[in-house]
């Protein structure tokens, strides 16, 4: 064994909205990664343009950073449940862990996914309290809560002995002292110098390496990130990837590698075990692969991935208007984009119909299907998605189970009546309830997935805005039975054309309506939501007659309610199981997914004789 590297490997764990980019932020600031003059863009982390807009990482993505002659690999991980296969792989490449929380929020359902994670492996962790500047923050309850979360996820007595720093990442402070504020982030590097052990390293051992992340370039084609286990590696050194029973998939050639430094992927010769790397040269190796020395035949344990819960069915877009906003229709398209993102995304799973045109995409949620479906629009893709269903299993006694969420609600007192009665609706159970200070009260249930489904739109509404909710997978459970679905019905369009503002102006008084005058309309397409719990057929397009018998009174003017405009996460949520989104670059539109009538009649009178 050589003497141990200068090198650090950490991840940094929080929920969403705890300040985890913006910590990173200043952590490359202050460590100098970045020259004084060098133009940076905030959270440089959050490096797509959906993570930018929402505020949340959805990739699991590695950096560096120097600190008076040791290097810290930093690894961001999501911190949302619903892309919980990219954290259950990354942490098998760190050595101990940041836990940031909120000093008025405190631990959350998200930040519980992840720790009992990390804690599994037996990392040990560093509790960094956030926000200390926030009005209304309550560090030392925060802290109790923490030391709660842990000994009810099962923490060593050394986990649960973990030190404690008080921090503003947006002011780039931190302090083993909670009453200050001010200062810089030395005493944060440094605690991760003396309590994260460095990487075992067998750097005289044969070359061994878990692939953890899988990325693609056009021009070096699969990149694989992980952590070298042992030995070292310099490029063109010939390698093979093993499977997890130890079947060889492939021999190849480390055409290329890359360590990480600052925010750059940048050419290497060598790496030595404990280098968080990327090699470029395999064609077929994947996540959980062992990347390794030829002489090497047993392959390295990797994390088993949590099963997906969700499916939801992306078909060709088959509607009148079909192709004339995306470039990308056809079912080959999609069927290659969907494969690609299956190989990289070990949390989806896709499986092609009998005929061929649709496919069934199964993930961890709503958001994660959401985020590949508006992915996939602004490259240029039409799909028909389907509503979301959940994935039954089967217990010992060949009895149905579904899936179940812990469901964390934070809403004003006010409200709590109203959220409990919806929620009771929905099969769920409470198990808490307490107040949490502000004239706020934290309900804690267990719902089925299956009754959440498009409850978060209603949810918003009955808490005027104010409400926020956390779920979190939590285990398969006995089936709950039917669950009442929407209780409105829909307008539907019987003609094709473009909607009138006379016709919608009559429309008013049947339902809240989704389309404005000169919006383009089809047969089957779903303009509104009707005020009764059937669907109605109606006709948007009918336009004034005009005679030349003048009526006795001026017309009076239309003065529409402006329509109801759904994001796609509201318009997923939103449909029933007979009715489909249309997406395209330009358009979220809401369809019966049988267009005709008279087949929907069909359709109808089936389902009621089985």
């Amino acid at each position: 064994m050589s003497a141990p590297l200068p090198l650090r490997n950490i991840a940094i764990i929080a929920h969403v909205d705890h300040g985890k980019t913006t910590l990173v932020d200043q952590l490359f600031r202050q460590s100098g990664t970045f020259r004084d003059n060098q133009r940076i863009e905030e959270r440089a982390m959050d490096s797509n343009d959906l993570e930018k807009e929402r505020g949340i990482t959805i990739l699991a993505k590695c950096t560096s950073v120097e600190w008076e002659g040791t290097r810290i690999n930093i690894v961001d991980t999501p911190g949302h449940a619903d892309f919980g296969g990219e954290v259950e792989r990354i942490l098998s490449m760190v050595d101990g862990v940041i836990l940031l929380v909120d000093s008025s929020e405190g631990a959350m359902p998200q930040t519980k996914f992840v720790t009992g994670k990390a804690l599994a492996l037996g990392l040990r962790p560093i509790v960094v309290v956030n926000k200390v500047d926030r009005p209304d923050e309550r560090i030392q309850e925060v802290l109790d809560e923490v030391f709660d979360l842990f000994v009810s996820l099962d923490a060593s007595d050394e986990q649960c002995d973990f030190p404690v720093l008080y921090a503003s990442g947006r002011n780039g402070y931190a302090n083993e002292d909670p009453s200050m504020r001010e200062g810089t982030l030395t005493p944060l590097f440094k605690k991760i110098v003396e309590h994260v052990p460095a990487p075992e390293a067998d750097v005289d051992g044969p070359f061994k390496f878990l692939v953890t992340l899988l990325d693609r370039d056009n021009f070096l084609g699969r990149i694989l990130t992980g952590k070298v286990q042992s030995g070292t590696v310099k490029v063109n050194s010939p390698i093979h990837a093993l499977d997890n029973d130890g079947k060889l998939v492939e021999t190849g050639r480390a055409s290329k590698l890359m360590a990480f430094r600052g925010l750059e992927r940048v050419p290497v010769d060598e790496a030595r075990a404990g280098d968080i790397i990327s090699i470029a040269g395999m064609t077929d190796a994947t996540v959980s692969n062992t990347i390794a020395d030829p002489s090497v035949t047993e392959p390295l344990h990797a994390q088993p991935i949590d099963p997906p819960t969700l499916s939801m069915r992306f078909a060709v877009n088959d509607s009148p208007m079909a192709g004339r906003e995306g470039t990308k229709v056809t079912s080959r398209m999609i069927r290659d984009r969907l494969e690609r993102e299956a190989e990289s995304n070990v949390a989806i799973k896709v499986t092609e119909s009998a005929d061929k045109d649709s496919f069934e995409v199964a993930g961890r949620g709503e958001l994660q299907l959401g985020v590949l479906i508006e992915t996939m629009r602004r490259e240029g893709f039409e799909l028909g998605i389907s509503r979301p269903r959940v994935l039954y299993g089967q217990d010992d006694k060949g009895a149905r189970t579904e899936p179940y969420e812990t469901v964390v609600i934070d809403v004003d007192d006010e409200h709590s009546g109203t959220v409990i009665d919806k929620m009771a609706l929905r099969k769920a159970e409470m198990t808490d309830m307490r107040p949490s200070g502000g004239g706020k009260t934290r309900i804690t249930f267990t719902a089925p997935s299956r009754g959440l489904i498009g409850y978060h739109g209603e949810f918003l509404s009955d808490t005027r805005g104010t409400g926020i909710m956390n779920r979190l997978f939590d285990k398969y459970g006995p089936y709950k039975g039917q669950i009442e679905g929407r209780a409105n019905g829909v307008l539907i369009s019987n003609c094709a054309g473009e909607a009138v503002g006379y016709a919608l102006n009559m429309l008013e008084e049947r339902g809240s309506l989704f389309v404005r005058p000169q919006d383009k309309i089809y047969e089957g397409m779903i303009i509104g939501e009707n005020a009764k719990p059937d669907d109605l057929e109606v006709n948007p397009a009918k336009s004034k007659q005009l005679t030349n018998f003048r009526s006795t009174g001026k017309d009076d003017a239309i003065r529409l309610t402006p329509p109801r405009i759904m994001t796609l996460e509201q318009a997923i949520a939103y449909i029933d199981d007979d009715e489909m989104v249309e997406v395209t670059p330009k358009s979220i539109r809401l369809r019966k997914a049988l267009l005709d009538p008279h087949e929907r009649k069909k359709a109808g009178r089936k389902k009621e004789a089985a």
